[in-house]
Parts: C-alpha cells; sequence; structure tokens
C-alpha cells in the first residue's frame, strides 16, 4: 500500500521572481537581526536577543514557504555569510554550522510548500530538519574532524536559548503566508 502526499496547487514563481524573493530573503537575513543586535545593544543584553529570538531564521523559512527550495536553500546559504561579511556575526567560529542549518531550513521550507498540511506544521518539521543537521554538523566536526573550537553542548544550548525564537516562529509564519496567500487570491 503506497502512501500518497497530497499537494496544493501553487503557481510556481518565475526565475525573476524567485531572485527577488532570495535576495530580499538574504537582505532579512542581515537586517532584522542587527535590529534585534541594537535592541540588546541598548537594553545591556549584548547579543542574547539574537540567539533567544532566531531573527535570522525567520526570512529564510518564510522565503522557503513562498518562493520555493531554490529560493530558501541559496537565500539560507549565503544570508549567514553575508551577514558575517557585513557585521560578524555570527561568529567565525558558528558561521559554518548556521549557514548549513539555514541553508535545510529554506530548502525544506520550500520542499514543504506545495504540501498540505498547516503552516505551523511545515515549520515544526523545517525546525526539526535544520536542528537535526545542525547537530550532525557540530557532531561530525567535533568527533570526526576533531574540531575544539566548538563544543557538542552547544547543540543543546542553543535549543534552549531559542525557545522564545521557535515560538515566534510558530506565530509568525503561519500569520505571514496566510496573508500574504489571501492577497495573492484577492488580486486574480
Amino acid at each position: 500500500m503506497s502512501t500518497m502526499v497530497k499537494t496544493l496547487e501553487k503557481p510556481r514563481l518565475s526565475v525573476k521572481m524567485q531572485a527577488i524573493a532570495t535576495l530580499a530573503a538574504i537582505v532579512g537575513a542581515v537586517a532584522v537581526p542587527q535590529i534585534f543586535h541594537a535592541l540588546g545593544a541598548v537594553s545591556g543584553v549584548g547579543t542574547s536577543l539574537g540567539e533567544a529570538f532566531l531573527p535570522m531564521h525567520l526570512p529564510i523559512i518564510l522565503v522557503g514557504l513562498l518562493a520555493g527550495p531554490y529560493a530558501g536553500a541559496i537565500a539560507g546559504l549565503l544570508g549567514p555569510l553575508a551577514s558575517f561579511a557585513l557585521s560578524g556575526m555570527p561568529g567565525a567560529v558558528m558561521l559554518p554550522f548556521m549557514m548549513i542549518e539555514l541553508c535545510v531550513y529554506g530548502l525544506a521550507a520550500g520542499l514543504l510548500r506545495n504540501v498540505k498540511l498547516p503552516t505551523l506544521v511545515k515549520v515544526l518539521a523545517v525546525q526539526i530538519a535544520g536542528r537535526a543537521v545542525r547537530a550532525g554538523a557540530i557532531l561530525l566536526a567535533v568527533y570526526a574532524f576533531g574540531n575544539d573550537q566548538i563544543a557538542v553542548s552547544t547543540i543543546w544550548t542553543s535549543i534552549t536559548a531559542g525557545l522564545f525564537g521557535l515560538a515566534l516562529q510558530w506565530a509568525l509564519l503561519p500569520l505571514i503566508v496566510y496573508r500574504v496567500e489571501n492577497l495573492k487570491k484577492n488580486d486574480n
């Protein structure tokens, strides 16, 4: 007995629109964290607001859900790199792991774009996939390649520190996707 995944018939975006969406997500992945870091600096908590609210994740998952896997994966890979080049954040030690994690977020969100599931379920699946791959990359770096610049405990610490960010994604992403999709329907 085979299991079929139900899909929605969403229009495929042109290459130009996917490129614009990718660029917008990269800009968002650089700009949105800076807002949180600035608020953290003003309030005296430093970068911990960014670690708590995971602002870089929002535009990457969103572009995957709206524009598809290519836009999501490319934005996820290049967003942290652009942020590092412009602001030095994320730190050099975490940069490759953030690039891997966000690439998976964007790719997974894009692959789920047309799957008939509630957006919240898609977001949860994307979060699990991204964090699992990131954890695997950290374990590989530490145990297979002897990387002593990152601790295995970072896996759990980043999950617990980012609980507010995960909740923010659960609240905001379904609302934004719903709003954008309804705007498209009303324009037709």
